[in-house]
């Protein structure tokens, strides 16, 4: 939980007791008020999901490219390695070809 998500519950909670407050004792400024904060609150609140969903998307995408990355290091060692198992065979063939008495 991010501090936006907190401070907006915190902000809510204020609210829904300044507006309790306000409407016991007839005072509607005060009601208001609570109501505002809570409004305020919401939104910082919503705020705070949107960048923890944000955060979320950017560590997948950073593990789907670490991912992505390490894979194709193994493809081009693989590929390095059996173009120098190609390659010795040949030599190797050559050498036999022509280290044999004729």
């Amino acid at each position: 939980m991010n501090s936006d998500k907190i401070a907006g519950k915190v902000d809510q909670a204020v609210g829904k007791v300044k507006e309790s407050v306000g409407e016991a004792v007839g005072n509607q400024k005060l009601a208001n008020s609570g109501v505002a904060d809570q409004v305020k609150g919401a939104a910082k609140e919503t705020w705070g999901h949107a960048k923890d969903a944000v955060h979320d998307v950017a560590d997948e995408k950073r593990v789907e490219a670490d991912r992505t990355a390490d894979t194709s290091r193994h493809n081009l060692s693989d590929s390095v390695q059996h173009a120098k198992d190609v390659v010795k065979e040949k030599i190797d063939e050559v050498r036999d070809k022509h280290s044999r008495p004729a």
